[in-house]
Formats: structure tokens, C-alpha cells, sequence
């Protein structure tokens, strides 16, 4: 597999990833401008999960279905379309809904990174999981800072503007550049869509999907209320610091290869074990630590860094089981990855709100108390699928 193929897919995950979180460091500067509360305001992050979970659940299976260079290029047209909705945005609640639509349509990252596996061979299969994976989280990373930036100086919805616009250059350029690939199985959307309830049964994807949701939940926790916990004493930060914390998660992300490599010498297991144990103490030092500057940044990097170690062992793993159901298992464990993002969006404004900083790193942990328990608790028995 050619390198610049890898580092195409890579920006191409990280840029459409990046389309449902330039709204995080933006939210305080939103409810300004339309006149929402907190808890409204969270709506927008939470539904750009849920529709992110809708897609991977009813658009991405299509890469077992259809030509993969057609999909992404149809979907990066669909995301630019809903992005430009948003920018338009009248109400809170009209931007509510744009933000689903963003969600369901952005799932460009879960049809390349199973093309990346398909594509890579077997012994450098986590090595090239992880360089995609590593763009997507840096993508995720980069937005919050890109869009701080823009907002500060151009206004929220001048982040959509630009994102709409450079996923039509995407689609563009992908559809001269990225290879053809043929479809994986021959049936019918439903019959696709049925097999994927016994896909469910397989211990592996499970024990992954609970794990990497709450992991992924107890990031969101952080990152849905960190522009709030900025805007107050001691810090007194708007938007465009607030997204520098972004770069900061930068050098955590950055571990996505080395993840990769661990999970293909040593054991997938123990790297989720790791990327857990990194998780839970970045909240440790949030909680004692959080109010003193160097506190943050050093949480910052830990918890990028736990949540990408736990995401890519997760995928080698699934990564596994049979290639001909690689899309749909991406799909589901992606699937749950984004409702426990959803979840941890959701519950994080509760915790601002009743218990203030407190509430965040209480929530954050919990979330990963539960990823332990099915860590132990979950069996292995692997299937046939």
C-alpha cells in the first residue's frame, strides 16, 4: 500500500471528523448570539453525535455494498450541504437540527479507515489503522483551535462557511485521487443491515464497544464544557483559547502509530488496558490539578493520548474478525463509540451545571469506571461471522 495513499486517507478522516467539533470552543459565543441557554446550547454537540451514530449505523455499512470512492464523494457533498444549513442558522433550534443533519452525513473517517485495513497488508494492518486513526483524532483536535481562531476574529458562523467550502474541494480532489474498490458482498441494504444484528453477538465487538464508548464518552465530558469552565475565574479565556487546548491534545493524538504498533507486536488487550489507565488519571489531575494552568495541559495530554491508545487497540482488534464484515463492524463499534460521546455531551452540561467542575471530572470518571467493569467482565468467545 503506497504511503501517500495512507496520508491521503488520513487527511481526508481528519478533515471530515473536524466538521462536528468546531462548534465546542464556538458554544459560549452561540448561545450569545441566539439567545440559548447552556443546556440548549449542549444540544448542539450531543445531536452531532447522534447523527454520527445514525450514520455509521445506516450509511456506512454501504462500504461493504457499493464502490467506496463514489460514497465518500457523495457523503463529503452531503456534509458540505449541511454545513452551509448551519451557517444560515436563524434559532438555536434550527442549528440543533443543521448539527444532526452534520452528524449523520460527516461519516467519511468509518468508510476510509476500514478501506485502509482492506487495503494494508496483514503484518502492517494496526501500523496503517493507526496513521488514519492518528489523523482523524488530529483533525478533531485541530478544529477546536481553527474554529477558536475563526470565531474570535469572523464569527461563528464563518467557520461553516469555510468547512462547507473545503469539503467541496475535498470531493473534488478524492474523486480523481483515490482508488476504486469493489464491493465486499453481494445482497441486498436489508439483508446487510440484518446481518449486522449478528455481528452483534460477537464478544470481541462487544467488549470493544463498551470500552471504547465510555472512553470516548469521558473525552466529550471534557471537551463539551472546557470552553464554560475557560470563560470563568480564574481563567477569564474566550473562544480562541479555549481551542488552543487543541494543539496541546495534539501531542496525546500523535500516539495513534505507536498504538498501533503495540497492538501488532505485543497485545490489543493490554493497550486498551493502558489507554483506560492514561484516561482516568488525565481526570485525576483535572479534578485536583484543574485550576492552575499546567494542571490542564497536562490533562489535556493525557486524556488524547489515553482515548487514542483505546480507540486504535479497540479497532485492531475488531480488525480481526473476518475482512468481508469489516465495514459493518466498524459501523457498529462506531456506532456506540458516538452514543457514548452523545451520552457524555449530554451528562457533562448536568455535571456543570449542579456541581460545576466537579460535576465534569466526576462524570468523566465514571464513565471510565464503567469501560473497566466491561473490560473484566466481558468474555471473549470469539464467533464465526
Amino acid at each position: 500500500m503506497k504511503r501517500n495513499i495512507v496520508w491521503l486517507m488520513a487527511i481526508t478522516s481528519g478533515a471530515a471528523a473536524a466538521n462536528m467539533y468546531y462548534n465546542q470552543p464556538l458554544l459560549a459565543a452561540i448561545a450569545q448570539s441566539l439567545d440559548a441557554s447552556v443546556q440548549d446550547t449542549g444540544l448542539i454537540p450531543t445531536l452531532s453525535q447522534i447523527g454520527y451514530a445514525l450514520g455509521n449505523l445506516l450509511i456506512v455499512p454501504l462500504g461493504d455494498l457499493l464502490e467506496r470512492r463514489r460514497l465518500i464523494v457523495t457523503m463529503l457533498t452531503a456534509t458540505a450541504l449541511a454545513l452551509g444549513i448551519a451557517a444560515l442558522s436563524p434559532n438555536i433550534t434550527w442549528l440543533i437540527v443543521a448539527s444532526l443533519l452534520i452528524g449523520t452525513t460527516t461519516i467519511v473517517p468509518q468508510i476510509t479507515v476500514p478501506f485502509a485495513a482492506l487495503l494494508a497488508p496483514p503484518q502492517v494492518r494496526g501500523k496503517v489503522v493507526g496513521t488514519v486513526m492518528s489523523g482523524l483524532l488530529i483533525g478533531i483536535l485541530l478544529a477546536r483551535t481553527v474554529s477558536g481562531f475563526v470565531g474570535a476574529e469572523f464569527g461563528w458562523r464563518a467557520m461553516y462557511w469555510i468547512a462547507s467550502g473545503f469539503m467541496l474541494v475535498l470531493a473534488i480532489a478524492l474523486f480523481g485521487l483515490l482508488p476504486k474498490s469493489q464491493p465486499a458482498v453481494i445482497m441486498s441494504y436489508q439483508q446487510l443491515i440484518n446481518s449486522m444484528l449478528k455481528l452483534l453477538r460477537e464478544p470481541v465487538l462487544q467488549k470493544a464497544s463498551l470500552t471504547g464508548a465510555m472512553a470516548f464518552g469521558s473525552f466529550s465530558v471534557f471537551w463539551s464544557t472546557l470552553v464554560f469552565f475557560l470563560e470563568q475565574p480564574p481563567y477569564n479565556y474566550g473562544s480562541d483559547i479555549a481551542g488552543l487546548f487543541g494543539l496541546i491534545g495534539v501531542v496525546g493524538a500523535a500516539a495513534a502509530p505507536m498504538a498501533g504498533r503495540l497492538a501488532d507486536k505485543r497485545s490489543p488487550r493490554l493497550a486498551v488496558a493502558i489507554g483506560l489507565i492514561a484516561t482516568a488519571f488525565s481526570f485525576l489531575v483535572f479534578w485536583l490539578f484543574g485550576y492552575q494552568l499546567w494542571g490542564l495541559i497536562v490533562g489535556v495530554i493525557l486524556l488524547d493520548l489515553g482515548v487514542q491508545v483505546t480507540t486504535v487497540s479497540n479497532q485492531a482488534l475488531i480488525y480481526s474478525l473476518p475482512e468481508e464484515a469489516h465495514s459493518r463492524l466498524n459501523a457498529l463499534f462506531i456506532t456506540f463509540y458516538f452514543v457514548g460521546g452523545a451520552l457524555g455531551s449530554f451528562l457533562s452540561t448536568y455535571g456543570w451545571n449542579i456541581w460545576q467542575w466537579n460535576g465534569v471530572c466526576a462524570t468523566g470518571l465514571l464513565m471510565l469506571i464503567i469501560a473497566f467493569a466491561g473490560l473484566f467482565i466481558i468474555r471473549e468467545r470469539p464467533q464465526k461471522t
